[in-house]
C-alpha cells in the first residue's frame, strides 16, 4: 500500500520512519518533508495548508492511507474533504479538532463534561480580564485561544506582567487572530506528563507514557516552547495516575465529544498537570505531541499502519499494542534564539557520525538543503531520540549523539529526563 503523510518536522519524521518499517507498505510520500525524511520517503513540494493540491497528489497517485501529523490542516478540514471523495485519512475531522484549535472550546466542554481541569475564564476585552486576574491572583496562566505553534501560553509571574500580556494578545495582535479572544486560568502546581491515545470515536487505546518539556532553558526557565525533548515512560504516571486518567480525562471526553455530535477520531493528547494523586488537564491536541512522538514511536514495537488504518476506518476492535522496555530520551537541538527570533541557513556538522551511534535516530524537524548539505531552516532543528535499558542510560545515549552534532549557535537543554531519575 502506498502511504502520504502530511507535514515536514521531526513529529513527521517520526511517523514516516515507522510506517516505513512496516510490510504492509510499498510506498511513502511526505509532503512537504525535509531532507532526513527524504532519505526513506519521497517528499512532495506541497504545503500543509494547500488541501486542494494534497487532495489531487492522493487521487492522482493512488494514496492508500493518508496520516496527519501538524494541526493546521486536521483545523482547515483536510480530513473532511478526504472523506468526501471516498479516500482514508488519519486524523480528527474539523468539527474534532476544534478541541485544539479553541482553547475556550475545550475549557468549556471540559466543565460541562466533569473533566477534571484549572478554573478560568474566557475574555475577549482587556477590563473584564483584568478583573479576573485580580480576583484570581498570579501567577496566573493566559493563553492565546487559537493556534499558536506550542507558543501561545504565557505564565505570567506578576500584575504588570499579566495585564502587559493580555493587551498584547487583545489590542497588540501578539499572536494574530489566535490571540482575538483569551483564556485565563489558575496557575497550577505539580509535574505534567503527556497522555496520548487513539481512538475511533468509540474504543480508546492508551500509547506508553511521556513527558515534554516546553521551556526553552534548564530547569524550566524561560518561554515556553513547541518542546524542547521527551521521554518515555514518564515515571509520574503511575498505574493509578493511569486508571484515573483514563476514566476521568480520557473516556469522558471521547464520550462528551460524541454527545456533542463531534464523535472524536484520531490520536488525542492530554497534557495533564499531577500533584499526588491530582490529575488536572492543562490542554487538548488533536495530533501527536512534537517531540513525545519521537520516543513513543522508537519505543512502539508494534506495527503502526494497522492501528492508524483502524483508526480511520472507525474500528479500534481487537487492536493492541505492544511496547519496548526500553526507555527513550529525544533532545531537540534548537537554533540560538529560539522561540524569539533565530538564525537560518547554518551548515550542521556530525550527522553522520550521531547517526553511526547504536540505538540512536536523529529526526530531523527544521532542515533543508542548500548546496549539497543540510542546513538549519527552522527554530527546532534536530530531536536526536535513543533507547536505553534505563533512562539513565537513554539520555547518555542521546546526549552523546548530541555530542557529535555541531553548528553556529546551536542551543539544547542539558537536563531532558532529569525529572525521572529523580524518581529513579
Amino acid at each position: 500500500m502506498k502511504v502520504l503523510v502530511i507535514g515536514g518536522g521531526g513529529r513527521e519524521h517520526a511517523l514516516v520512519w515507522k510506517i516505513a518499517q512496516s510490510p504492509l507498505v510499498t510506498r511513502v510520500y511526505c509532503a512537504p518533508g525535509n531532507p532526513g525524511i527524504g532519505e526513506i520517503a519521497e517528499n512532495v513540494p506541497l504545503a500543509v495548508d494547500d488541501l486542494v493540491g494534497l487532495l489531487d497528489f492522493a487521487r492522482t497517485h493512488d494514496i492508500d492511507l493518508t496520516v496527519v501529523g501538524p494541526e493546521l490542516p486536521l483545523s482547515l478540514g483536510i480530513v473532511d474533504l478526504f472523506e468526501e471523495y471516498g479516500l482514508t485519512i488519519f486524523g480528527a475531522r474539523r468539527n474534532a479538532a476544534i478541541i485544539e484549535a479553541s482553547k475556550a472550546f475545550s475549557k468549556d466542554l471540559m466543565k460541562k463534561y466533569q473533566v477534571p481541569t484549572a478554573a478560568y475564564g474566557v475574555f475577549e476585552e482587556v477590563a473584564p480580564a483584568v478583573a479576573f486576574i485580580d480576583q484570581v491572583g498570579v501567577p496566573i496562566v493566559i493563553k492565546a485561544d487559537g493556534l499558536a505553534a506550542g507558543k501561545g501560553v504565557i505564565i505570567a509571574q506578576s500584575r504588570e506582567e499579566a495585564v502587559a500580556t493580555v493587551q498584547d494578545m487583545l489590542t497588540g495582535n501578539a499572536f494574530g487572530s489566535a490571540g482575538s479572544r483569551v483564556v485565563i486560568e489558575e496557575f497550577l502546581v505539580g509535574e505534567e506528563a503527556s497522555f496520548l491515545a487513539f481512538t475511533d470515536g468509540k474504543a480508546i487505546i492508551p500509547l506508553a507514557s511521556a513527558q515534554d518539556h516546553k521551556a526553552v532553558f534548564d530547569g524550566d526557565k524561560g518561554p515556553n516552547t513547541g518542546g524542547m525533548g521527551a521521554y518515555s515512560p514518564a515515571p509520574v504516571v503511575t498505574q493509578a495516575i493511569h486508571d484515573k486518567v483514563m476514566v476521568e480525562v480520557m473516556r469522558r471526553t471521547v464520550d462528551g465529544m460524541a454527545a456533542e455530535g463531534r464523535p472524536y477520531r484520531g490520536v488525542l493528547y492530554a497534557g495533564l498537570m499531577i500533584n499526588g494523586d491530582e490529575v488536572k488537564v492543562l490542554e487538548f491536541n488533536a495530533r501527536f505531541g512534537d517531540p513525545e512522538c519521537q520516543p513513543l514511536l522508537m519505543r512502539l514495537k508494534s506495527d503502526i499502519v494497522p492501528v492508524l488504518l483502524s483508526v480511520a476506518k472507525g474500528d479500534l476492535g481487537g487492536i493492541a499494542l505492544e511496547w519496548h522496555d526500553k526507555a527513550a530520551v529525544c533532545v531537540v537541538m534548537a537554533a540560538g534564539g529560539y522561540p524569539a527570533d533565530y538564525r537560518k541557513g547554518d551548515p550542521i556538522r556530525g550527522l553522520d557520525e550521531a547517526a553511526a551511534l547504536e540505538e540512536l535516530f536523529v529526526f530531523h524537524a527544521g532542515t533543508t538543503r542548500r548546496d549539497g548539505e543540510v542546513v538549519t531552516a527552522g527554530g527546532r532543528v534536530l530531536g536526536v531520540t535513543a533507547l536505553g535499558r534505563t533512562v539513565r542510560e537513554a539520555i547518555d545515549r542521546a546526549y552523546q549523539g548530541v555530542g557529535a552534532i555541531d553548528w553556529e549557535g546551536v542551543h539544547y537543554r542539558k537536563d531532558i529526563g532529569a525529572k525521572a531519575l529523580a524518581k529513579s
